[in-house]
C-alpha cells in the first residue's frame, strides 16, 4: 500500500483514490490532520479550499455568508456547467428566499409522521422483491432485483410517477451521475428527463392526483411548470439515487462483517443505530458538496475571498478523530454522533426520514428472509462506483442457503 503524500502548500485537486473500496482516500485523513482547510484546484482552473474536519464543514454548511447556488460555484470533478435556466425549482442549489419558499411547500410531505405511516407499504413492497428473489434462486444481483427498485417504486408512488418508466429514468439519473460520461451524453440525459417531467406536469395539470405534484398543482401555490418540473426532477432522482445506493453499499459493508449482523436482529425499529452508522461510516456523497463565499471570510485564520469556492468533505468529516471515537470502526451500536452524511443547515437532506425507514426495513427484512446470505465473488471483485458522483456498487452478486 502506497503511503499518502504530505499535503501541498500548492493547491492540488480533490483527492479520490481509495485503498479499501469502504473507506475513503487516504489522502483526506493526512489533509484533515495536517491541513484540515487546504488550497484546492479545480479543473476549471479556478482555485478555492478543501475542509476536511467535522467542525468546520458542519459550521459552513449552517453559515448564509457561503451560496448553495451552483451557477456561481466551481465543481471538484469536470463536469457540464450547470445552466442557470436549470434552477427553478432546484432547490438543493438554492438560498433564501427562494429557498425557504420551496423547503416550505416540500417540508410537509417529508415529516418523520408521515414517513413513519409510510412503513407497511415499504415493508410490502420489500417482502414482494425478497419474495422474488426466493421464487427464482440464488444467485443473484441484488442491485436490480433489490436495492435499486425498493427506493425507485416508493419515490414514484410518492411524487405520482409511473413506475413502469424506471427504465428510462434510471438511464437518465446515471448518466447525469457520471463523472466518466461525455458532455453531450449528459446534456441529452440533462434535457430528456426535464422534458419528461414537463409532460408529466402537463398531465397532472389537466387530471391531477393526490400525489405530491398533483398537491403542488392544487395547493394554491402558484408553481409555474418549470418550477415542478424542476422539483419532480430533483426528488426523482435523489429520492432512488441515494438510498439505492446506501442499501447496496451497506449490504456489501455487513456482508465483509458478519460478527456485525446481530444488530439488525431485533427488526426494522431496533436497527436505528445501525442505519446511523452506516450513514457515517459510507458516506455515499464522495466528492463532498459545494458553497461559495458571498463575501470575505476567514476560516480558522485561512482567507476566503467572496466569489471563492470551497468543497466540504463529508468523507473526511464523518471520520474525524475529534469528533468521533475510533472513527474508522464500524459500529452499530455507536451513540448518536451528528454525522453529516444528510448535510446540515438549512439544506439538510429533505428525504432524511423517507432513507431511514427505507433503509431500516429492507436491511433488517433483507438479512432475516435470506438466511445465510453471503457475496457471490471475492470482495475485491465487486465494481465499485468510483465512476458516479454517488458512491456504490455496479452489482452486488449474492448467494444464500446451504
Amino acid at each position: 500500500m502506497r503511503a499518502p503524500q504530505p499535503p501541498a502548500s500548492a493547491p492540488a485537486p480533490l483527492p479520490t483514490r481509495r485503498d479499501d473500496p469502504l473507506d475513503p482516500p487516504p489522502a483526506l485523513g493526512l489533509l484533515r490532520r495536517e491541513s484540515p482547510v487546504s488550497p484546492l484546484s479545480f479543473p476549471d482552473g479556478a482555485t478555492g479550499l478543501l475542509l476536511t474536519r467535522h467542525q468546520d464543514v458542519r459550521e459552513v454548511l449552517a453559515d448564509e455568508r457561503f451560496s448553495a447556488d451552483r451557477t456561481l460555484a466551481s465543481s471538484p470533478i469536470r463536469r457540464p456547467a450547470f445552466r442557470p435556466e436549470d434552477r427553478a425549482g432546484s432547490l438543493l442549489f438554492m438560498d433564501p428566499p427562494e429557498h425557504t419558499r420551496y423547503r416550505r411547500l416540500l417540508t410537509p410531505f417529508f415529516t418523520t409522521r408521515r414517513m413513519q405511516a409510510l412503513a407497511p407499504r415499504v415493508e410490502r413492497i420489500v417482502a414482494d422483491h425478497l419474495d422474488a428473489l426466493r421464487a427464482a434462486g440464488p444467485p443473484a444481483d441484488l442491485v436490480p432485483a433489490f436495492t435499486l427498485p425498493i427506493p425507485s417504486l416508493v419515490i414514484c408512488e410518492l411524487l405520482g410517477v409511473p413506475y413502469t418508466d424506471r427504465a428510462r429514468f434510471h438511464a437518465w439519473s446515471a448518466a447525469l451521475l457520471s463523472i466518466t460520461a461525455d458532455a453531450q451524453r449528459v446534456a441529452e440525459a440533462r434535457d430528456a428527463l426535464l422534458g419528461y417531467m414537463r409532460e408529466l406536469v402537463a398531465a397532472k395539470r389537466r387530471s391531477p392526483d393526490d400525489a405530491l405534484l398533483g398537491s403542488l398543482i392544487t395547493s394554491g401555490a402558484g408553481l409555474s411548470d418549470a418550477e415542478l418540473s424542476g422539483i419532480g426532477r430533483l426528488l426523482l432522482v435523489a429520492g432512488h439515487e441515494t438510498t439505492a445506493n446506501m442499501l447496496a453499499l451497506g449490504t456489501l459493508t455487513l456482508l465483509t462483517r458478519p460478527g456485525r449482523l446481530g444488530a439488525l436482529r431485533g427488526g426494522p425499529r431496533a436497527a436505528g443505530p445501525a442505519v446511523e452508522e452506516l450513514l457515517r461510516y459510507l458516506s455515499i456523497l464522495q466528492f463532498g458538496v459545494v458553497r461559495v463565499a458571498r463575501e470575505d471570510v476567514e476560516i480558522h485564520g485561512h482567507p476566503v475571498r467572496a466569489g471563492q469556492t470551497v468543497v466540504l468533505s463529508l468523507p473526511a468529516a464523518n471520520r474525524d478523530p475529534e469528533h468521533f471515537e475510533n472513527p474508522d470502526e464500524l459500529d452499530l451500536a455507536r451513540p448518536p454522533s451528528q454525522h453529516v452524511a444528510f448535510g446540515h443547515g438549512i439544506h439538510q437532506c429533505l428525504g432524511q426520514q423517507l432513507a431511514r425507514v427505507e433503509m431500516s426495513i429492507a436491511l433488517t427484512a433483507l438479512f432475516d428472509g435470506l438466511p445465510g446470505l453471503r457475496l457471490a465473488v471475492p470482495p475485491d471483485e465487486v465494481p465499485m462506483r468510483h465512476d458516479m458522483f454517488i458512491y456504490g456498487v455496479h452489482r452486488l452478486q449474492v448467494s444464500w442457503g446451504r
